[in-house]
């Protein structure tokens, strides 16, 4: 007689996602690299040539893509590393646009807006979908971390038009930001907000979050910061990040859960 069991799909018969679960740890860490990011970014070109600055951050950037690209399935230290490569690249990115040549922070963000729209229509065209649960085949990948670069620079110019352009100051930023990132989150839960929308809604605002609350830690108090230095702030995110990626490496929290389906025994 048959009877039906429950069994774990073969994954050489099915695909492994590449990204974590979308959990609280998800957030946590994910702000604490915008931060950290920011941070690091500015740490780095102003105590070091910042060309060499650029160049490195390029260089660990590929280094850390080579690495997530290489891997078969999500592990939690390899993916939150590149995480941290595309922060502070990205942010070196959207610098050096205002910096070295000159672009205000309008229309570097607007220019940003238009890469990341044009990243996402070119995703959805090709895969019928921008869920993050989807994300198991290169292209797929390719497409996701395009969008992660792409959130990155656009949240970093965000945060610097806000502060600087706008003359809210970085602690006042980074309150805007606390309310503007509500949105996705109560209109998901309690409007009916689509979930793919809102999740890259909150995900291009976690940046200017981070950022603003880093530099309104590292920046000094004449330009409205606490003063505490880049690197010292660089460096107390950076241990924080270590702690929870190893804490999620090792209780593999935030893995997605294999795929079940019915199986036929006798």
């Amino acid at each position: 007689m048959r009877q039906l069991r429950t069994t774990v799909l073969n994954p050489q018969s099915q695909p492994l996602t590449k990204v974590p679960e979308i959990t609280a740890y998800f957030w946590i860490v994910k702000l604490l690299t915008t931060a950290m990011g920011e941070a690091t970014s500015d740490f780095l070109v102003y105590h070091m040539n910042p060309y060499v600055a650029v160049i490195l951050g390029g260089i660990c950037f590929l280094a850390s893509m080579i690495l997530q690209f290489s891997v078969k399935r999500y592990i939690a230290w390899v993916y939150w590393l590149a995480v941290v490569m595309v922060a502070i690249f990205g942010t070196m990115v959207a610098d050096s646009t205002h910096v070295a040549l000159g672009v205000p922070y309008v229309y570097s963000s607007a220019f940003y807006a238009v890469c990341l729209a044009v990243v996402l229509i070119l995703w959805y065209r090709s895969e019928k979908t921008l869920s993050i649960h989807s994300i198991y085949t290169r292209r797929r990948e390719m497409f996701y971390w395009a969008t992660i670069l792409a959130t990155f620079a656009l949240g970093t110019a965000t945060g610097d038009m806000t502060a600087t352009a706008f003359h809210l100051g970085y602690l006042a930023s980074g309150i805007l930001f606390i309310f503007l990132i509500l949105i996705p989150a109560f209109g998901y839960r309690y409007f009916r907000f689509n979930a793919i929308f809102s999740f890259w809604f909150a995900y291009i605002l976690t940046r200017p979050l981070g950022a603003s609350f880093a530099d309104w830690f590292g920046m000094p108090k004449y330009v409205g910061g606490l003063g505490y230095g880049k690197g010292p702030v660089s460096i107390v995110l950076t241990f924080c990040i270590i702690i929870l990626v190893g804490y999620l490496t090792i209780t593999k929290k935030d893995v997605q859960a294999e795929p079940i389906k019915p199986a036929l025994s006798r």
